[in-house]
């Protein structure tokens, strides 16, 4: 497997676009549009939020129901959640004026938005958007490009990444890309992502393998410990490669396995490292737990509390926010056996060992812990599983984005 330059538009017949249609943003792209030139199998994982936007009700239906998929449309600047039957009503308009403008079937059209809740989408502009969407689309990395900058609210950033391998002397790729910055927790996947792969797969193995990549990966970050409304994550397949459809597990499917949990990885901890306001990404493994689904807890623990990540930011060595964060997770321990440390491309340094603060240097420490990917190992000293999560620092920008967000 190789890391390639691209996103959406990496794998062959995929074709993408981005747009200005003034739904919400003036003067910035705000539509994107993800196109592939034969129907492709589709897969999904959605939010697991009681209160689901339309256009996750309506993903769920066409990814379950739909013989395939081919296009996927995306709004940014109003979420069209809490919006009603109208808002349903508007996932359906959005599908026929798609249909009309690919001579695509609408159950064959996925859509998805992001933004503000409670708005109801224009649907003038939203519609006059889809019409500049299918003339724009084209499979340039470019297109691919402009289709991830489309999708971005807060982000500061897009996010787009590629690989490719070889199956059976064929070479196969998986392209992506995602937004999110804030309203960022695990639980499902928190955020828009787009994955499209030209590989032959089954329905049921692509379904597969998505829905236990996201365990770890999209489900091992957070932002600020809100599940959103809209969380979706979609992958489509239109067996392009060209090699022979992979319908049991084996090589082939490990291969792809691999490369999938590679891009949903690489996307998740860009969404971690860009969450509102943040300067850090702020990793923590935990080795040597008793269980794997203990060590996701732990780690998912220490990335979520408000106090370490306020101490990421400070720069801060406070060990006893880490310690305290591991012991409210629900996980049993005995905490005069584990061990801490961090780390960074700065250095490595423990900071906790046999119950107690070891003789660190502050000065050292704060130098590991200023760098913009900051890492805190916990050594549970328990068993032989690990996991990993990622969040960022919290900030006062975050504040200041979340309480004038509306405006």
């Amino acid at each position: 497997m190789k890391k390639i330059t691209g996103g959406v538009t990496a794998a062959k017949g995929f074709e993408a676009a981005g747009v200005e249609a003034g739904i919400k943003y003036q003067n910035r792209l705000d539509m994107a549009l993800v196109y592939s030139t034969v129907p492709c199998k589709a897969a999904g994982t959605f939010t697991t939020n009681v209160v689901k936007a339309a256009p996750v009700l309506w993903d769920m239906e066409v990814v379950e129901n739909s013989p395939y998929a081919q296009a996927v449309v995306v709004n940014s600047g109003i979420a069209n959640a809490c919006t009603g039957k109208i808002g349903y009503g508007y996932c359906l308009e959005t599908a026929e004026a798609v249909s009309e403008a690919l001579h695509i079937p609408k159950e064959s059209v996925l859509v998805a938005s992001t933004g503000v809740i409670g708005m109801q989408l224009k649907m003038d502009k939203l519609k006059a958007g889809v019409v500049k969407l299918a003339e724009a689309k084209e499979g340039t990395l470019e297109a691919g490009h402009q289709a991830a900058k489309a999708i971005m609210t807060t982000d500061t950033v897009s996010k787009e990444v590629a690989v490719q391998f070889d199956v059976d002397g064929v070479t196969v790729t998986v392209g992506g890309m995602c937004k999110g910055s804030g309203m960022i927790h695990p639980n499902m996947c928190t955020m828009l992502g787009f994955v499209t792969t030209d590989i032959a797969i089954s329905k049921e193995l692509l379904t597969e393998a998505v829905k236990a990549d996201v365990v770890d990966t999209f489900n091992m970050i957070s932002v600020d410990g809100d599940t959103s409304t809209n969380d979706t994550l979609l992958v489509l397949a239109n067996g392009m490669a060209g090699n022979a459809e992979i319908t049991e597990k084996g090589e082939a499917y490990d291969k792809f396995v691999e490369a999938l949990h590679f891009v949903n990885e690489t996307l998740a901890k860009k969404m971690a490292g860009d969450g509102e306001g943040a300067t850090a990404l702020f990793e923590t493994i935990v080795m040597n737990a008793d269980t794997k689904e203990n060590a996701r807890v732990l780690a998912k623990s220490v990335i979520c509390s408000s106090l370490t990540k306020a101490a990421i930011y400070g720069h801060d060595a406070n060990w006893g926010r880490i310690l305290c964060a591991l012991g409210y997770s629900g996980v049993q321990f005995d905490p005069e056996v584990i061990e801490l440390f961090f780390q960074s491309k700065a250095g490595r340094i423990q900071i906790y060992k046999d119950g107690c603060g070891t003789d660190y240097s502050e000065e050292e420490a704060t130098k590991i812990l200023s760098e913009p990917e900051v890492t805190v190992v916990v050594d549970m000293k328990m068993g032989s599983e690990t996991a990993t999560a990622w969040g960022c620092d919290l900030t006062y920008d975050y504040v200041k984005i979340n309480a004038d967000y509306r405006s």
